[in-house]
C-alpha cells in the first residue's frame, strides 16, 4: 500500500526535522528523493543515508533563481518529478506586530510562502504534461488559529492553505492532487526559535497534551503523496493531537 516505486520526489527543507522524516518515509516506500536544502552538507548526509539512489540539491528557497536551478537539476538528473513536498520554513522572530520589522516580514514571506508559489509554478507544467503529480504543502495550525507574537508566521501558513486550495482546483482535471498538512507544535529544532512561553501556549491547547513527532507528520504526507490519494485534493489535513476540532 502507498508504494512509490519508480517515482521522484522533491522534498524541501529535508536536511533535518519534518523534512528529513518525510524524505525517509517516502524513500522507504520506494521513491527517489531530491533532498533540497540550503544546508548542502547535511542534505548530502541525509541523501547518502537513503535508498533508491537519492541525492542532495542545494537550494535557497527564498530566491527564485535558486528554486529554478533546483527544479532544472532534478529534471536533468531523473527526467521526472512525480511528487513535490514544500516543507521548508522558519518560525521567525517571536515579537508582537509593532516590534516586527520590514526585514522580519519580508524574510518569512519569502521562505514560507513565496517558495511554495514558485516551486508549484515551476513544477506544475511538467506534471500537467505527464498528467500526473502529487503536491503536499506543509502549513500549520497557526495558519488556522493565529498565534500571538507570530503574526508573519501565522499569516504565511494561512496563505499556504489558501494557495493549496486554489492550485488544487486549477489542476483538478490534470491528474494532479494538491493538499496541505497543518501540524500543531512538532518536536523539532524549529522550537529553539521560540520562547518557552510560546511552546507552552501551543502545547497546552493540544488535547493529547504532547507535541507531535516528525514521523507522525510524515505518515500523513506519505498518503497524500501516493497514487492512493486519487480523489483527495485541495484539502488541509490537521496533525494536531485533537487541537483543531473544525
Amino acid at each position: 500500500m502507498f508504494e512509490l516505486n519508480g517515482q521522484t520526489a522533491i522534498v524541501t527543507g529535508a536536511a533535518a526535522g519534518i523534512g528529513e522524516a518525510i524524505a525517509r518515509r517516502l524513500s522507504t516506500a520506494g521513491a527517489r528523493i531530491a533532498v533540497a536544502d540550503l544546508n548542502f552538507a547535511d542534505a548530502t548526509m541525509v541523501a547518502n543515508s537513503l535508498p533508491s539512489d537519492s541525492f542532495a540539491i542545494e537550494c535557497d528557497v527564498s530566491r527564485r533563481e535558486s528554486i529554478k536551478r533546483a527544479v532544472e537539476s532534478v529534471l536533468a538528473k531523473t527526467g521526472q518529478i512525480d511528487i513535490l513536498v514544500n516543507n521548508a520554513g522558519i518560525a521567525g522572530r517571536a515579537a508582537p506586530i509593532w516590534e516586527q520589522t520590514e526585514e522580519d516580514w519580508s524574510r518569512i514571506i519569502a521562505i514560507n510562502l513565496s517558495s511554495v508559489f514558485r516551486f508549484c509554478q515551476l513544477v506544475v507544467p511538467h506534471m500537467l504534461s505527464r498528467k500526473y503529480g502529487r503536491i503536499v504543502n506543509i502549513a500549520s495550525i497557526a495558519g488556522k488559529e493565529g498565534n500571538p507574537n507570530m503574526v508573519p508566521y501565522s499569516a504565511t501558513k494561512a496563505a499556504v492553505i489558501a494557495l493549496t486550495k486554489s492550485v488544487g482546483k486549477e489542476v483538478a482535471t490534470g491528474g494532479i492532487c494538491v493538499n496541505a498538512v497543518s501540524p500543531a507544535v512538532i518536536h523539532t529544532k524549529i522550537l529553539d526559535q521560540l520562547t518557552t512561553a510560546q511552546v507552552d501556549y501551543m502545547t497546552e491547547r493540544i488535547p493529547m497534551r504532547r507535541t507531535g513527532t516528525p514521523e507522525e507528520v510524515a505518515a500523513i504526507v506519505h498518503f497524500l503523496a501516493s497514487r492512493d490519494c486519487s480523489f483527495v485534493t485541495g484539502q488541509c489535513y490537521d496533525a494536531s493531537g485533537g487541537r483543531a476540532t473544525y
